[in-house]
């Protein structure tokens, strides 16, 4: 290991408040897809182990020849400004051969009043439709969505409000029948498998409780026990495309699969999807969206040219959010809520 990520927590005496570890396993898929090292690791100022200087230091015992620490704190207060740098240049002291990068903190940021906004509507049973309808007011008027097909416009819509991220609108792919067959699938009772556990938690259950489908994601049944989704497993396969795989084989109920984190299992559902499987899913809807740089862009563009139904992201962006949202809008449409 050359370069180590710390995520710098303050920590809490409430032990199941101090989970940095569970943002540190989102940051490392989305910098290194498919990494079995642990190159994104979490320290805190007190109250919780690991401590910043013990956490510097088991990084470069374990070889780190460069050590990024990122203060997970909304503002710059006394512990970002004085007391984790004077941490860091004992360490620079100590560890003369090893470079150390310090960045700003979470600070002020877009996608952070976006995070605000959801924190709200959640919180409030009376106002996340007028808040989300002006969400999608303002977006509007920023991004020109006129072009978009009325079928495909609530998806992009919910899309770019996930993510904050307007390039989904010219990035987002549809086969002709994608709304139809995610539509006709809802309906009609069928399932929902996801890639990961992230996925299938975001998609909303309540909205698809009326149609009776199950969200269901086979990852961890799989008897495989790598700790990342894309990691792999003796088989050579990684434990997300043994899930895929596994769920396939049992439940006949299938209407919707569902990647945002592992292209392996959409590259493996295409391949099931092309062989005896085929007729019996000839309507199944696969919404295809991981993000990354190793396997994301080849297996989004290989699902871009199938002829089954599909919906995809082009390029790099893509992940859980984008995957949540296309499906939500499409519960959303089924269900007629405004």
């Amino acid at each position: 290991m050359k370069d180590c990520i710390l995520l710098l927590g303050h920590g809490s005496p409430k032990k199941d408040a101090n989970q940095l570890d569970q943002v540190a396993g989102i940051l490392h898929r989305l910098i290194h897809p498919g990494c079995a090292e642990t190159c994104v690791r979490v320290a805190y100022m007190e109250f919780a182990a690991p401590k910043i200087p013990d956490a510097i230091k088991q990084a470069v015992g374990d070889g780190a020849k460069k050590v990024i620490l990122h203060p997970f704190f909304l503002t710059a207060g006394q512990h970002v400004t004085k007391d984790i740098p004077e941490m860091i240049d004992e360490a620079r002291a100590a560890y003369p051969g090893v470079q150390f990068i310090y960045t700003e903190p979470l600070g002020i940021h877009e996608k952070l009043a976006h995070i605000a906004l959801e924190r709200i509507s959640a919180a409030d049973p009376l106002a996340p439709a007028a808040i989300e309808k002006r969400s999608f007011d303002i977006l509007s008027a920023e991004a020109d969505l006129g072009k978009i097909p009325a079928d495909r416009l609530p998806i992009v819509q919910r899309v770019i409000h996930a993510t904050a991220d307007f390039d989904f609108k010219d990035t987002l792919t549809f086969h002709p029948d994608a709304v139809a067959a995610g539509l006709a699938a809802i309906k009609a009772g069928r399932d929902i498998l996801t890639d990961v556990e992230m996925v299938r938690t975001g998609i909303n259950k309540k909205w698809m409780h009326p149609w009776g489908g199950k969200v269901i994601c086979a990852i961890q049944n799989t008897g495989a026990q790598g700790r990342e989704s894309n990691e792999q497993v003796p088989e050579g396969k990684t434990r997300a495309e043994l899930g895929i795989e596994k769920a396939f084989k049992e439940n006949p109920n299938i209407g919707i699969v569902v990647i945002g984190n592992a292209p392996t299992a959409l590259l493996k559902t295409i391949e099931l999807l092309n062989s005896e499987l085929r007729t019996r899913n000839s309507e199944l809807l696969v919404v295809g969206v991981p993000v990354g740089f190793v396997k994301a862009v080849e297996s989004k563009a290989l699902l871009a040219e199938q002829q089954f139904p599909f919906i995809t992201a082009l390029g790099r962006k893509g992940g859980t959010p984008a995957a949540v949202a296309i499906v939500n809008a499409l519960l959303k449409v089924a269900g007629g809520i405004g």
